[in-house]
């Protein structure tokens, strides 16, 4: 019996000993161990000497444009036409209309210069009728600015306004329209030159006050004022008539939504030997963007000018066409 108690105690101390033994053979492994230190190659950081190069001008081949150009061009079509039998009425018609705008502007310090050139012409044909004009504007707007303020510059410009082709009144006798000639290239024309102080407090809108402005008119067709009794305010048999007046123009452009943008334009002439009558035109165009290419037009202009006619003419027209712009 006592044999088999000691032989389990024997084992039992064997084992332990061999496990403390193992113990301290590791932890003197432990402390044998060598760690690389950090860092232990040293490395030396560079001194990097940097210094400015002083290059002129010349040698930097640098170059500023001071240019920006915008270009617009437009064409629109419309028509309509109906078999003999429509019993809904209406008449075969076919109508075009092509506009083209071009604006540069050159802005240097506290000199700028702005030119504008709009041309618009349009053509409608109806079935039984002479072709007849829908649209017929040549206009060249240009001004040189120098700024005063922030919100102020003192300008001088120069602008031209006549139209393409004949216009003409139309009268039907016996069944036959007939057309009479009212208006041609030149006839009227109008140069108008102008000094005064421009108000621009943002991108989208300015003011020029013109307090010194002249304004040449040209009927360069000596017979027109046989169908035309007022002549545009030119006495009959000459060609030229000269004005002095206070002048007022301003220019709103924006886009007022998504997709959708208005220009306005409104111009006053107060000819200063006849206050109490006073010309006036306001051009409206609201465009209904669809895609880059197709889109929705609304034009409108009220215009009052007394040396053509007494009472207010007013034009306006709807259309869907293709509108490409530069810079997109």
């Amino acid at each position: 019996m006592l044999k088999r108690f000691l032989l389990p105690v024997l084992l039992f101390l064997s084992f332990a000993a061999l496990s403390q033994q193992a113990s301290v053979d590791t932890a003197e492994l432990n402390n044998l161990r060598e760690y690389p230190k950090k860092n232990s190659l040293p490395v030396r950081r560079p001194v990097l000497q940097l210094q400015p190069v002083q290059l002129p001008e010349s040698q930097l081949n640098l170059k500023v444009n001071y240019w920006r150009n915008w270009v617009t061009f437009g064409v629109n079509m419309n028509q309509a036409s109906f078999s003999n039998n429509w019993k809904g009425g209406g008449v075969n018609s076919i109508a075009i209309g092509t506009t083209f705008n071009y604006k540069t502007d050159y802005t240097k310090g506290d000199k700028n210069y702005v030119s504008e050139v709009i041309l618009q012409y349009g053509k409608i044909k109806n079935k039984g009728q002479l072709q007849r004009k829908s649209n017929d504007r040549i206009y060249w707007d240009n001004k040189v600015g120098l700024k005063l303020s922030p919100s102020w510059n003192f300008f001088g410009s120069l602008n031209f306004e006549s139209q393409f082709d004949r216009g003409f009144s139309y009268s039907t006798k016996d069944g036959v329209e007939t057309a009479k000639t009212i208006s041609r290239f030149m006839s009227p024309g109008y140069l108008t030159e102008s000094i005064g102080f421009e108000y621009k407090p943002s991108k989208y809108f300015w003011l020029r006050i013109g307090t010194g402005t002249a304004r040449q008119t040209f009927v360069l067709d000596k017979d027109l004022y046989l169908n035309n009794d007022k002549n545009f305010g030119v006495e009959h048999g000459k060609s030229f008539r000269n004005e002095l007046a206070f002048q007022l123009v301003s220019s709103y452009e924006r886009d007022i939504m998504e997709n959708i943008s208005l220009k306005s334009r409104y111009s006053m002439f107060a000819n200063y030997e006849k206050l109490k009558s006073i010309d006036q035109r306001l051009d409206l165009t609201l465009i209904a963007k669809v895609n880059r290419l197709i889109n929705v037009t609304f034009t409108g202009v009220g215009l009052y000018d007394d040396d053509a006619t007494d009472k207010i003419q007013a034009s306006q027209s709807l259309a869907l066409g293709l509108t490409y712009r530069f810079p997109k």
